[in-house]
């Protein structure tokens, strides 16, 4: 057999693994992990297909890395007090879009401040999350994406560390203290989506045209995120800076076909190619 045949073989054998996976929205009675670097990307970049994952009946687990406790312009604003404000924004988003409170995790990072923490520490907490709750999919942001590689570091690593956990978690020989300690076996992941994709790589799109409101309503949660409270805070909206809000939301949103869509790039075994 040839080399080149070989390689030919090879990869048409590998293809039907990830080319063709199984239908995101469709799932039901799966446990479906999304890893996020602040409490308002996983809103922002898939809460219609969350809030779809979970009226499906599965079980939507949400890992945030940092408290985001510095993206604010007010002066009389504290850390302490802008991560407690983004816990129960972040609390209220999940809650609309069908996700109880203590399903979500936060591994407690200060924002802007995840790429300074221990790189191996980190990928070993993670892959300890992935092997004791064993998720058919895996959501996190895209790696390869303009906007992870250039602007935010927390984006970067979050990014970078957690397709380092999908990997590390499959294999036994990763953190073997894992399972002699806690039990802890292998887990390889079945399925991964990865969110804040570019165009060219976006390979998969999630019709969210019933969820849109229901995201429209989680993503003004966020108020802290949004003026006029990022610069003064308030706790709930005056009524047309939030028709504002939703206006831009709108005229931003990503349609396809005419269509609300989340977009993504789904695949598996990227890093072990």
């Amino acid at each position: 057999m040839t080399r080149v045949f070989a390689s030919i073989l090879f990869t048409s054998l590998l293809v039907p693994a990830f080319a063709q996976p199984q239908r995101l929205e469709e799932m039901r009675g799966k446990t479906i992990m999304l890893f996020t670097p602040h409490p308002d990307d996983d809103t922002f970049c898939c809460a219609g297909t969350l809030s779809i994952l979970s009226k499906n009946g599965n079980k939507v687990l949400i890992v945030i890395y940092t408290n985001d406790d510095k993206g604010s312009y007010d002066l009389e604003m504290t850390s302490e007090r802008l991560a407690r404000i983004r816990m129960g924004e972040e609390e209220e988003a999940c809650r609309i879009i069908g996700i109880p409170k203590q399903n979500i995790q936060w591994l407690q990072f200060h924002d802007g401040m995840l790429e300074y923490a221990n790189p191996r520490d980190l990928v070993e907490e993670v892959t300890g999350i992935i092997r004791r709750n064993r998720p058919d999919v895996v959501l996190s942001i895209d790696p390869g994406s303009e906007y992870v590689r250039w602007h935010k570091t927390d984006h970067r690593m979050a990014a970078n560390n957690t397709i380092d956990a999908i990997r590390a978690s499959e294999w036994h020989l990763y953190f073997p203290n894992q399972l002699l300690h806690e039990g802890l076996e292998p887990w390889s992941v079945p399925q991964e989506f990865y969110y804040y994709v570019t165009q060219k790589d976006a390979n998969y799109f999630v019709n969210i045209d019933a969820e849109f409101d229901k995201k429209l309503a989680a993503s003004a949660a966020h108020v802290s995120q949004f003026d006029p409270s990022i610069r003064h805070y308030r706790p709930d909206w005056d009524p047309p800076d939030l028709e504002k809000m939703k206006a831009r939301m709108k005229a931003r949103a990503l349609k396809k076909d005419g269509h609300y869509v989340e977009a993504f790039r789904a695949g598996h075994g990227f890093n072990e190619q």
